[in-house]
């Protein structure tokens, strides 16, 4: 996932992974519209079982006795759902056995299914909790009515057993369950640099998926690295709603939930947690530095990223006044503002260089932390440090 033409360079030199399954393609495409390094690093995989026979006999026997009333839990499964039946042939019986049943929704994503498939919720839940649905229909009264619900992968939470006891016919559908990650070295790496300050962001889009990524930051016996991170503000902790979030609250990280529980919903509170100065930055005598890490060493005036090298933000960012002395270098002396140079020169520091993020915003909108290693004794300063990028671009 690599994009070269960020719409206005919000994430440029941010790194991001997904913990996600689904739909984490259209994810990654808007952070990486906005300059970010997105890879994937799902914990668990969603595997479908649309040819499935329990599914295609339960659908049947639906047809044969339509519900009063249909519970939805997750967006995928009921999308699972008609795709299998479209497949098999049903799609059409179903539509019509359906047509007069009460659609209830665990949240803004199950309610979003509904309404793509053709139908209308009758009521959807604010918390996107199964509890809630729960207590709205016994509220309602369930007694004597067929009620079917859509599980999502990890199967039954209770709802089935708690409206069966107030006298619900109560028939579930499982669309899909919950495998193993797809790629357990990506997973290993993702806790493991969001531990150790390589990640800007970690992403959640289903409560199996967060708390299956804690279970493995836990067996890499990273979680107390993360938890600290994300307490300092230096990781980002995201997920698209508060089921998502709450597995990552009981592990004790601090976790932004986005405002409406959609993806987009989800890519707008990292651009804007970044964008609006939420993220970590340091004031200096030379401006404000801002800790990325990404593999972009900085940006020069036409917002263009230049350079590879990995930041030194491991000693730097850890000190309280670490960048504080950052002064120019003496051949920026007299050049624009926008083509500045600083470096860091607190004892110990590895000498990184700095640049404004854009020539197109004001010097206050920020300066981008970065490293550049030297790659031979000519690259070295007359005093030992480090030289930063020629202005030429080589």
């Amino acid at each position: 996932m690599t994009n070269r033409h960020p719409d206005d360079g919000a994430l440029t030199g941010c790194t991001i992974a997904l913990a996600a399954d689904r739909r984490a393609a259209d994810l990654g495409s808007a952070l990486e519209r906005h300059g970010a390094e997105v890879y994937r690093a799902p914990a668990m995989a969603i595997l479908p079982i649309a040819g499935d026979e329990h599914l295609l006999d339960r659908t049947r026997a639906l047809i044969r006795e339509p519900p009063d009333v249909m519970v939805v839990t997750t967006g995928v499964g009921l999308r699972g759902w008609m795709d299998a039946a479209h497949e098999s042939g049903l799609a059409e019986a179903l539509s019509t056995a359906l047509a007069r049943t009460r659609f209830v929704a665990r949240g803004p994503k199950a309610h979003g299914a509904i309404l793509q498939a053709g139908f209308a919720a009758e009521w959807v839940a604010a918390s996107e909790t199964s509890a809630e649905v729960g207590r709205h229909l016994v509220t309602e009264g369930v007694a004597g009515l067929r009620v079917a619900i859509q599980h999502h992968g990890s199967g039954a939470d209770g709802l089935d057993t708690l409206l069966a006891a107030h006298g619900a016919d109560v028939a579930s559908i499982t669309v899909y369950r919950c495998g193993p990650a797809p790629d357990p070295a990506l997973v290993t790496r993702s806790v493991q640099e969001a531990a150790g300050g390589e990640l800007d962001g970690v992403l959640f889009t289903s409560a199996p998926g967060s708390a299956a990524w804690i279970r493995w930051a836990a067996e890499e016996g990273v979680v107390d690295g993360i938890r600290s991170r994300a307490a300092a503000g230096r990781l980002l902790i995201a997920a698209v709603g508060p089921v998502t979030a709450a597995p990552l609250q009981a592990a004790g990280l601090r976790t932004t939930i986005a405002e409406r529980g959609r993806l987009g919903s989800l890519a707008r509170c990292v651009i804007d947690h970044h964008r609006s100065g939420r993220a970590p930055r340091l004031a200096t005598s030379a401006g404000v530095l801002e800790a990325r890490s990404g593999e972009r060493c900085w940006t020069d005036a036409s917002s263009r990223c230049r350079g590879a090298r990995r930041p030194c933000w491991g000693r730097c960012s850890t000190r309280a006044g670490a960048c504080s002395h950052a002064t120019s270098s003496p051949g920026s002396r007299g050049a624009a503002a926008a083509r500045t140079r600083w470096r860091c020169r607190s004892p110990g520091c590895a000498t990184p260089w700095v640049r404004p993020m854009s020539s197109g915003r004001s010097s206050s909108a920020g300066i981008v932390w970065r490293s550049r290693m030297p790659e031979s004794r000519d690259d070295a300063g007359a005093d030992g440090g480090r030289r930063p990028p020629h202005d030429d671009g080589s």
